[in-house]
């Protein structure tokens, strides 16, 4: 499965916001932990025998700090959004309309929230708007090409075809098209 994959669980971290990192948040601190243990140990030693044989003491401390520093740099790095503000900015043919896709499972729990808010944004906004759901464990092909970590995932293309945002998490219909009102993109009132 996907998410199994990608080392989130659907069902924690997302939440309500935009935020999902909170595995590499976990994976961080742990090594943040480690390398002040291994300091710790390190200083402990050389008070308890001097300078005599601290040379291995002190290697194996800094070794195990820059191994965290480096892990601490690299989860933020892959963190980090790109200037577009979407950590993998996604392209797709033009429609004509707008489009939000929803990459999700039928077994995650915000996931099956978003589905009747989904049907109800298909159903109002017929001809002004296309809902896509990806299901990522039924066809993880079809969800591959949009780079995303943890599921739920909306994201929001223009008419043209260019992703404008992305939303991690659950997100509700008010919210959607609070967003689709920010980024310019008039839906028009429902069921126009």
């Amino acid at each position: 499965m996907l998410h199994e994959m990608l080392g989130q669980c659907p069902c924690s971290g997302g939440g309500s916001g935009s935020g999902g990192d909170g595995g590499n948040v976990a994976v961080l601190v742990a090594l943040v932990f480690g390398a002040w243990l291994a300091v710790r140990w390190g200083w402990s030693k050389w008070r308890k025998e001097g300078t005599v044989g601290m040379g291995k003491v002190i290697k194996v401390a800094i070794v195990v700090a820059l191994v965290a520093a480096v892990g601490a740099t690299l989860l933020m790095k892959k963190g980090k959004p790109s200037a577009g503000g979407t950590s993998a900015a996604v392209t797709m043919p033009a429609t004509g309309l707008p489009r939000l896709v929803d990459l999700g499972s039928t077994s995650c729990v915000p996931c099956k929230m978003l589905t009747p808010i989904l049907e109800e944004l298909k159903k109002d906004y017929a001809g002004r708007l296309q809902v896509e759901f990806i299901d990522v464990n039924a066809t993880p092909e079809a969800a591959a090409p949009y780079h995303i970590q943890l599921i739920p995932t909306q994201i929001f293309f223009d008419a043209a075809g260019h992703e404008q945002f992305r939303h991690q998490g659950f997100i509700s219909k008010e919210d959607i098209l609070a967003k689709w009102k920010a980024l310019g993109i008039d839906l028009g009132g429902a069921g126009q």
